[in-house]
């Protein structure tokens, strides 16, 4: 059977080009220290010695890591009721989205901010959110598909009864989630399917939908 043709205006290939876009970019620590302007997609990169995260952290060592603990869009603030926010100012959506997360790793009691490197790519916000869903199928970032909770802001209107995060279990004293009960996961658990999943053992996983749909939904609620 012959190839298909290629279709350059395919939404995979948009998305490919995008990913591969951002995954040329510099990498810079978190978060950035100069502000600027624009919405887009971003990785984040643990190089530290947090010893459940010892097989990523290998991969990042050097001038070019190469494997995400994390990946996000921060797009315009019109797209998040339920829009696409098309030709809204996103102002510097991106840098604040990075500093919220640089705030997290500095409030948690086992991380160093000094340990997280990252890439990102400002671009129009029509292709960030299939920009996102693409390299979170690629790379599987454990703080995506595995320890979730990383990317929430606060619990929203109607969700001040959830139990707190996976990622808040492992990595306690973020103030957001204080005075949450606690997930049914216990800590220990948790660190053990890190290892298993570094291992390329079968453990249950978010797909980049579900992944994407959990952080929209605190997002829609905090806003309410």
């Amino acid at each position: 059977m012959p190839d298909a043709p290629f279709n350059p205006l395919d939404k995979l290939n948009l998305a490919k080009s995008l990913a591969e876009a951002m995954l040329k970019r510099p990498v810079s620590f978190l978060p950035s220290e100069e502000k600027f302007d624009g919405a887009g997609i971003y990785a984040i990169y643990y190089v530290g010695g947090f010893a459940p995260y010892a097989r990523i952290a290998e991969k990042n060592q050097g001038k070019d890591p190469t494997s995400p603990i994390y990946v996000g869009k921060a797009v315009p603030p019109g797209a998040r009721k339920g829009g696409f926010g098309l030709g809204a100012d996103p102002r510097n959506a991106l840098f604040k989205r990075l500093r919220e997360h640089a705030k997290s790793i500095q409030e948690s009691k086992n991380l160093d901010v000094e340990d997280f490197l990252c890439r990102y790519l400002v671009c129009d916000d029509i292709w960030i959110p299939l920009g996102e869903a693409l390299l979170i199928e690629r790379f599987q970032p454990p703080w995506n598909v595995l320890v979730e909770g990383f990317g929430i802001h606060t619990p929203g209107k109607g969700r001040k009864k959830q139990v707190r995060s996976k990622w808040d279990t492992i990595h306690p004293g973020r103030s957001l989630a204080k005075g949450l009960p606690p997930n049914p996961m216990s800590k220990e658990k948790i660190v053990e399917l890190i290892a298993d999943f570094f291992a390329g053992k079968k453990v249950p996983v978010l797909t980049p939908a579900e992944a994407v749909v959990g952080e929209e939904e605190e997002k829609e609620d905090e806003e309410e």
